[in-house]
This record gives structure tokens, sequence and C-alpha cells, in this order.
């Protein structure tokens, strides 16, 4: 396919997990490239765009981070509302952020229409040594709640698996979401209600 016929597809992605699992500085690690040890805790949503490039299409994820402290769940579910895909995260040495995860994924799935795309992704991996949560605890919540791929840990301090966790989720996104628009013919994610293309209802 040529670059002037690349598909490009916009997909909104929701980033979740309990306070301090390094939900940003996951972010700010793939959209800048660095990593920011000084990151100030979400007041309940905070917003990035990326642009991510597959074998034949061009990806801009709007990516939503949420707040992990509880009082801010009560925003979560209005804004999960469209999402096609979601990470959820855990810290590596924090046993606590796991189990703080079913609450999370509770939320998510009671919302219509939630994300198809569903990853779980480890976090602090450079801080192996300090770890809490087994591998063998990390899968059995990832087979508990039937994830797609394979958990994938990361660092946002070294940067391993970041962009892979990334690029995991939007292939796992082209798999799942897409629908031909029945005015247009081009393809766009399910969860939006008006094609990206030609303006026009698809549901």
């Amino acid at each position: 396919m040529t670059n002037n016929s690349r598909r490009l597809l916009k997909f909104k992605v929701v980033v979740a997990g309990a306070k301090d699992t390094g939900k940003s500085s996951l972010i700010r690690r793939y959209a800048t490239g660095k990593f920011h040890a000084d990151l100030l805790s979400t007041i309940g949503v905070d917003f990035e765009t990326k642009k991510v490039s597959t074998d034949d299409s061009d990806i801009l994820l709007n990516i939503w981070d949420f707040a992990g402290e509880k009082k801010f769940r009560i925003l979560l579910p209005s804004y999960v509302s469209g999402a096609s895909g979601a990470l959820m995260l855990y810290d590596c040495t924090n046993k606590d952020s796991l189990s703080d995860l079913e609450d999370w994924m509770k939320i998510i799935t009671s919302v219509p229409n939630c994300p198809k795309t569903k990853l779980l992704i480890e976090t602090k991996y450079d801080l192996d040594d300090l770890r809490e949560v087994s591998k063998e605890e990390g899968d059995k919540f990832f087979k508990k709640n039937k994830f797609q791929g394979e958990i994938i840990r990361t660092s946002a301090k070294t940067g391993v698996n970041v962009e892979h966790a990334f690029k995991t989720l939007s292939t796992e996104i082209l798999k799942n979401s897409l629908n031909n628009c029945p005015n247009c013919g081009n393809l766009y994610p399910v969860e939006q209600k008006f094609c990206q293309y030609c303006g026009r209802k698809t549901q």
C-alpha cells in the first residue's frame, strides 16, 4: 500500500489502575520518549495523543489517563464510553495494586459498549528485585479476566516494552474493533456512531 493510500484511524483508549502504579509515567514515556520522576498525581483525567504506524495504517491514539484515587472513579464510566481499548496497570512492587484492578475491571466492563480490547500491563519492571506480585499471581489474574495477548512487563524509567505495549494495543484494536461504513465503505471503529470519513451515521 502506498503512502498516499494509507488509512488514518482514530481510536480512543483508556489507561487505568491504582494510584502510583505509574500510569502517567508510562504515557509520558511513550508520548515524549522521556522519563519524568517528579510527575504529580493525576487529578481527575489527563489526556495525550500519539500516532502509531502499522503495516498499512496510521493510527492516532487518543489516550485518557484516569486518576487512581477512589474518589475519582465516579468519572470513569462516562469517559470509557466509546473507547476501543484499555491498558490495565498494576505495579509489580505493590501487591494491593493488582487486587485493586478487580474494581477497575468491574467499572469498565459495566459500561455499555465497553472496550473490546484490554491488555494487562505490569509496571516498574526495573524494580523486579522489590517484586511483591509474583508472576504466577499476575498470570492468574490475566486468565481470570480474559485479557488479550500476554502480560506486558514495562518500565517507564528504562523504556522497556513501553512502545511494545501501545503498538500491541493498536494491533489488537485493529483486529477487534473495525467495521465497514455502510455509507462510504471505509473502515471505522465500531464504537463510533459517526464515520470519521464521511461524517454520516453508522448505526
